[in-house]
């Protein structure tokens, strides 16, 4: 599942660093030169609208906050920035130009960058049950990503991805997750299927990322129909056409495709009529209270009725108290997931150092 695309996290800061900045406008240099001559940072004007200034590593966050108070959010946005270990630019530096907000927040995430180098991160898994003859049982395994930070403190998914995304690092943190999620499947030797996240947004190049993806899967003698990838973020799809066919290439391999939080705005029931899932979660802002709340009723009802009319197994997330679950099984749900079933939990690895070793390589691409 190596991608060098994904894989590869540019470095922008050294021990002295030479940020080339690209202004949009005459103005917003004048302004840059201001600020400059009076926090006595180093700078040379190269072109009209091109400033090289020469940062030392200790003054590079006072720097890159300065810049983020002394400049507009539009103009950070419009604002290019190159970076460079000396004083000469070359067509590969120019390859890894950025907006100034971008590496600003690039900055600000480099615990995300050396956290992936030192593989500080793991995957816990939380079960999808089952219930059947009165008696409930695991029919999958969620792989749900966790990051460690420089204090070796897990720091909250839904934070980490958001600063990936506006650092630039989704794609690199997102297939990182995605392998971590086969790795720790295949070690902990789970019995059941495994539902992996992601966000089709962070596929970098679809007919690569994908079939490395597939080929590591089978690598490890995974079967494809026991392998689910549930679509995260649906709303930041900006191609359907590109969505279409990520979903395509994964059910023509064998895998399965589920919906993230069906419920949870206007495009749900869209998505459902678009994409066709297998599997459907209905989103637990619904499943809350669900036992109390005649309304909430009424459009659970009617969304696992649509489901079942369209061959799509529903799944019920976010269960916390026994009323939930009870109504939700008088839905005949097809599936339970929640805190009051069982939390997400890291699993240890049931196989040898040797085969443990041999499922890393596989995963890092080693031919």
């Amino acid at each position: 599942m190596y991608c060098a695309d994904c894989e590869k996290i540019e470095n922008y800061f050294y021990s002295e660093t030479c940020f080339w900045i690209f202004f949009p406008t005459i103005e917003s240099i004048n302004k840059a030169i201001v600020f400059c001559g009076q926090n006595h940072y180093q700078a040379v004007q190269k072109d009209e609208k091109c400033l090289a200034i020469t940062i030392k590593h200790a003054q590079i966050k006072r720097f890159l906050f300065g810049l983020y108070g002394e400049f507009e959010p539009s103009e950070l946005a419009c604002t290019k920035i190159t970076t460079t270990d000396g004083s000469q630019l070359s067509i590969s530096d120019m390859g890894k130009i950025v907006t100034a907000d971008v590496l600003i927040n690039r900055f600000n995430s480099t615990w995300i960058s050396k956290s992936i180098d030192d593989e500080k991160y793991e995957t816990h898994f939380q079960p999808i049950f089952k219930f059947e003859n009165n008696e409930i049982k695991p029919f999958a395994f969620e792989g749900l990503f966790r990051i460690k930070d420089e204090f070796d403190n897990i720091v909250p998914p839904a934070h980490v991805f958001k600063l990936a995304e506006s650092s630039d690092l989704l794609f690199s943190v997102d297939l990182v997750a995605r392998r971590s999620a086969v790795s720790h499947f295949s070690k902990s030797q789970l019995n059941g299927k495994l539902f992996i996240n992601f966000d089709p947004s962070s596929i970098y190049d679809p007919s690569y990322c994908l079939r490395a993806t597939a080929s590591a899967i089978n690598a490890l003698g995974i079967k494809p129909e026991d392998v689910v990838f549930e679509i995260t973020e649906t709303h930041s799809v900006q191609d359907e056409s590109v969505m279409r066919g990520i979903l395509n290439f994964y059910r023509n391999a064998g895998f399965g495709v589920a919906l993230d939080d069906i419920g949870s705005g206007w495009s749900g029931l869209n998505m459902l009529h678009k994409y066709r899932p297998d599997y459907v979660k209905i989103d637990m802002d619904l499943v809350r209270d669900l036992d109390t709340d005649p309304y909430k009723q009424t459009i659970v009802k009617h969304l696992v009725h649509i489901a079942k009319d369209n061959n799509i197994k529903v799944i019920a997330e976010g269960i916390e108290t026994e009323g939930e679950f009870e109504i939700l099984k008088s839905y005949n749900t097809d599936f339970y997931q929640g805190f009051l079933l069982q939390k997400p939990a890291l699993f240890e690895s049931n196989v040898s150092d040797e085969r443990s070793k041999e499922i890393d390589n596989i995963l890092r691409g080693i031919k």
